[in-house]
């Protein structure tokens, strides 16, 4: 374990109680600890823009003309959408780490004459290997945060791809027709008539979206990234032998009660942000909200 950083904390057992409390919250995994929370905040920051591209994908192929691109993007929303989100969060940060592997090893090892499929076992050349066995420790953590970004964002994708898909039907047809018979192309009636009013309409299942992404940030846990929820039963539990020199008893709850004032506190900044994003998108349309600030300004029934 790291020392506290505070020189007075070399020999814990002589000290009172509230020194105590402060050398052994400076310790390095709490300092780990502390840091998990930054990393909750990375995988949304990313997260969220990359799961919006994926939905815009989605729902834009879905309205193809193109059948078979209408198609893929329809299956994709459904199908991430029938199967419960833990059992895809499994499934893809394995097959992304074995499809990574695979792709290394047809450009590296070309010579390599053994299956990769070895009974139960997923075996390639070493060299294709991610990350390599030989590198550093950032490199696995990072890679791990990787596939969790990716793993949330091809899942919320799905998802924000039924919002926005519903949204650009829930723009009134007659304004495309309009724009087409004024000149535009089907193309530019998408991207100057289609798209900007449609964000009036998903906003509020995106918003729900968001919501639903910050409480599923704690599977993170459960795809191998040290997350809040795993410093938060490491800390606190008395059987994890995480302090030798800090012995407490079972100070899970504790602990695991930051984690819920640090999830209320977010969402609320949430719901804040949101509804004033909500309240600007929705003047002067002809939406449920718009017509409510429209009769709340004095304007006439």
């Amino acid at each position: 374990m790291r020392p506290a950083i505070f020189s007075v904390c070399s020999d814990p057992s002589t000290l009172p109680q509230w020194q105590w409390f402060a050398c052994y919250l400076t310790t390095g995994k709490h300092l780990a600890f502390y840091g998990s929370f930054g990393v909750v905040l990375l995988l949304l920051a990313i997260t969220a823009p990359a799961a919006l591209l994926f939905g815009f994908g989605a729902a834009a192929s879905a309205r193809s003309h193109f059948a078979p691109l209408s198609w893929l993007g329809k299956l994709y929303i459904a199908i991430v959408r029938g199967v419960p989100d833990i059992a895809f969060f499994l499934f893809f940060v394995i097959a992304l780490d074995q499809g990574f592997e695979w792709l290394r090893h047809e450009i590296k090892c070309p010579d390599w004459d053994q299956p990769i499929r070895q009974g139960n076992d997923f075996v390639v050349c070493p060299a294709a290997k991610l990350p390599l066995g030989t590198a550093p420790q950032w490199v696995h953590e990072t890679y791990g945060f990787f596939l969790a970004v990716l793993t949330f964002a091809i899942v919320f994708g799905a998802f924000a791809g039924n919002v926005l898909y519903g949204a650009m039907r829930a723009v009134p047809r007659p304004q495309i027709e309009t724009a087409e018979a004024y000149g535009m192309s089907h193309r530019q009636a998408f991207w100057r008539i289609l798209v900007p009013q449609m964000w009036v309409y998903a906003l509020p299942g995106l918003s729900n979206l968001w919501m639903v992404l910050i409480k599923a940030t704690p599977l993170l846990f459960l795809l191998g990234v040290e997350d809040i929820v795993y410093w938060a039963r490491e800390l606190g539990g008395s059987k994890t032998a995480r302090f030798t020199d800090y012995p407490h008893g079972d100070w899970r709850m504790w602990y695991f009660l930051v984690l819920l004032v640090f999830y209320l506190v977010f969402t609320r900044l949430s719901e804040m942000v949101l509804t004033r994003i909500m309240r600007r998108l929705s003047h002067g349309q002809a939406t449920a909200a718009g017509e409510a600030q429209r009769r709340s300004a004095g304007g006439p029934p």
